[in-house]
């Protein structure tokens, strides 16, 4: 009885302390918020509040109506699309090792995941050279063509696609299917969790991508959020509630679309431990 009394009170205390530190942990990202939708002279204030008090839009607005964000969120969202297709692009490959046998599959496979121990600035450089040589510097496709596909993704599908039964895919093809539909109505809805854990990290890769656009785009019309999120801190380094909405324009959707993923993954991941 007092085993189980005192496996309660672990429990609650355990409880009140990730309360508490969830708490300071989220703190910075509320005022942050927050603070967006304040006017500058309250963003200073001493003592400071918290909760605004007079909500305002006008920091959103003199982004998008003075400093180009529109643009950057244009840009940024093409990146972020080509990024998911890039993502089946992947899957393919991974899919491809995992499950089909061919000459050289294992030594292109250790070519593949040699490509990772490469720091991603030291491949920048014969890159951008081989870009400018087809005449795709300053240009979107510039932009997204290094980052369709990448070492890391295809390994993570190769390893979760080979857990696939092998015996489930051919029962599917004396069904008559096709690999394109053994691919798409068999491995890729098994590989969910795998698929939802990429979307994510493909998400927040492309939604921040800063270094590559800076380098390939001399073209302010090519810049990303990112990018622009840099120049308004350098412009506007004493306007703290320009740089607040920034800041929560560029953090807000990667919280939102981790919030939706995570409950995909949780759920797809019991599913496979029930199995």
């Amino acid at each position: 009885m007092r085993e189980r009394e005192g496996g309660k009170t672990f429990q609650w205390v355990s409880g009140i302390v990730l309360t508490i530190g969830g708490l300071l942990f989220l703190l910075p990202f509320i005022w942050m918020i927050l603070s967006s939708f304040k006017p500058e002279g309250e963003i200073v204030q001493i003592p400071p509040n918290l909760w605004p008090k007079t909500f305002t839009m006008s920091n959103f607005n003199y982004l998008f109506e003075n400093m180009n964000f529109g643009v950057y969120l244009r840009n940024t969202l093409i990146i972020v699309l080509f990024s998911f297709a890039g993502l089946l692009l992947n899957a393919v490959a991974g899919f491809g090792f995992a499950k089909y046998d061919f000459k050289g599959r294992n030594a292109l496979f250790v070519l593949v995941l040699a490509t990772m121990m490469i720091p991603s600035q030291v491949t920048m450089i014969p890159v951008y050279l081989i870009l400018n040589s087809l005449g795709l510097t300053n240009t979107m496709t510039g932009i997204v063509l290094p980052g369709l596909v990448g070492a890391f993704a295809i390994f993570l599908f190769r390893q979760f696609m080979s857990t696939i039964p092998t015996e489930l895919l051919e029962a599917t093809r004396l069904d008559g299917a096709s690999e394109y539909r053994i691919f798409l109505q068999i491995a890729l809805p098994i590989s969910k969790p795998i698929l939802a854990v990429q979307a994510i990290l493909t998400f927040i890769a492309g939604w921040n991508s800063f270094l590559w656009p800076l380098i390939i785009a001399n073209d302010e019309s090519l810049y990303t959020l990112s990018v622009g999120l840099s120049l308004l801190k350098g412009q506007y380094a004493a306007n703290f509630g320009l740089q607040m909405a920034g800041a929560t324009f560029m953090v807000a959707p990667v919280i939102a679309l981790f919030t939706y993923f995570q409950k995909h993954i949780i759920e797809n991941f019991s599913i496979s431990g029930m199995k």
